[in-house]
């Protein structure tokens, strides 16, 4: 059978995103299950966590030196009676009922502040004799405490469904006293290169052979973004065996597939998609690398059962546009199956080392280099052959992005970057 005509729609980079976040705000999460509370890292939370008390439980001391009445230092220098020593993690027993006017408690940063106290000087300010100490400097009330409950309150949300869990959220989970936690389970993605030029990692290329760095490439992008990668075997130049693995891949939650999206006679992918009554978002963005990318839904049934259909993208078979099309377009629809809100992007803006000179019309995102610190940082784009240079992707540490109405960017210019 021939395929059908399939209207070229070629999006800006900007609308082509937007494409995507719209549709993977339609998908859900899949399954949950139960993982230990380390195992927890990296995943995405499919269960509230609340509060099960006060944080902090007490009013905690956020110093060592000395609990005191604020008005008793009204006049300095002065000294106060010590009448005990509160160390983090005393117990009740050990800690004074009341702190009486003329009177203070050694104390240390973490431990509970005794009634009648209602700041603590720092230790720094402080001369201790024997069981009386000279305090040199004012405090305000409050200064240096955290009230009870001034983190959270016992039933607070700490953690929504969605987040994923970076260290900070572990840290939170088991301050909430929480061993377990519920994640959804990590989306299966498959990954398909095409393309007879393509050999095995293990295998020996012939001279007009390369080998499969691709699918690599992306099944490190897709653990990174929350996913299982699966990866098939490589697809011939010829459409009978494309299509079966096409139909293979579209039975995992999300099918990635490299090369073949081209204008070339042997680029078949979008050939066999049209074929099986794929629906295309869009066969085309307007960036560089990157501008053969299509993204688009289909099922193995074809499109009565369009309910059951499978989002899939055709990345362009470079390697660099391979990795810089995931990045833009294939990882916020991941994470929206792994059950988190999509990333937006993030763009930081960085002084130009060098001029840059460029063709206008595309969007770019150009490998570059990141150096200098704090105050003084600045980049510049690395040396490379084209979106077939992954050697010059991998010396660099960020993308420089570049828009596509400047021809000439000066040095010393902010310029946007994407981290990677």
């Amino acid at each position: 059978m021939s395929a059908p005509p399939l209207n070229s729609i070629v999006l800006s980079f900007e609308d082509a995103r937007r494409v995507v976040e719209e549709q993977a705000a339609l998908v859900s999460a899949g399954a949950v299950e139960s993982v230990d509370l380390l195992a927890a890292a990296g995943r995405v939370l499919a269960e509230p966590v609340l509060a099960d008390r006060d944080l902090p439980p007490f009013p905690r001391s956020t110093r060592d030196g000395y609990a005191v009445r604020s008005t008793d230092l009204s006049q300095l220098p002065t000294t106060l009676d010590v009448i005990g020593e509160i160390k983090a993690g005393a117990n009740l027993e050990q800690i004074p009922p009341n702190v009486g006017t003329g009177q203070t408690v050694s104390i240390m940063t973490g431990a509970p502040v005794p009634a009648g106290a209602d700041a603590v000087v720092m230790v720094e300010y402080t001369s201790l004799r024997g069981k009386q100490v000279e305090v040199t400097r004012s405090v305000v009330p409050g200064e240096n405490i955290v009230p009870r409950g001034a983190e959270a309150r016992e039933g607070a949300l700490l953690l929504d469904r969605g987040v994923g869990l970076n260290v900070a959220d572990i840290a939170l989970a088991a301050s909430a006293g929480k061993s377990r936690l519920q994640v959804y389970k990590r989306p299966r993605v498959a990954v398909l290169t095409t393309g007879d030029e393509i050999v095995d990692i293990d295998a020996k290329p012939g001279p007009t052979q390369i080998r499969n760095s691709n699918s690599y490439s992306l099944a490190a992008q897709i653990q990174h973004a929350g996913g299982e990668p699966v990866l098939l075997p490589v697809a011939p130049d010829e459409l009978q065996g494309l299509r079966h693995l096409i139909e293979e891949g579209l039975k995992f939650d999300l099918l990635l597939m490299t090369g073949g999206v081209s204008m070339g006679r042997y680029d078949l992918v979008e050939q066999v998609l049209s074929e099986m009554g794929a629906k295309f978002f869009f066969t085309g963005a307007k960036l560089q690398p990157g501008r053969p990318v299509v993204f688009g839904q289909c099922s193995v049934g074809g499109p009565a059962r369009e309910r059951l259909a499978t989002y899939f993208f055709g990345l362009p078979g470079n390697p660099v546009s391979t990795m810089v099309t995931f990045e833009l377009f294939a990882r916020p629809m991941l994470e929206a199956l792994s059950g988190k809100v999509p990333s937006k992007l993030i763009f930081l803006h960085v002084r130009l080392k060098k001029e840059i000179r460029i063709k206008t019309g595309l969007t770019r995102f150009l490998p570059a280099v990141l150096s200098g610190e704090f105050e003084h940082s600045e980049v510049e784009l690395v040396t490379w052959q084209g979106s077939g240079d992954v050697a010059a992707t991998a010396r660099a540490n960020c993308y420089a992005v570049i828009p596509p109405n400047r021809e000439n960017i000066p040095a010393g210019e902010w310029i946007p970057v994407m981290l990677l």
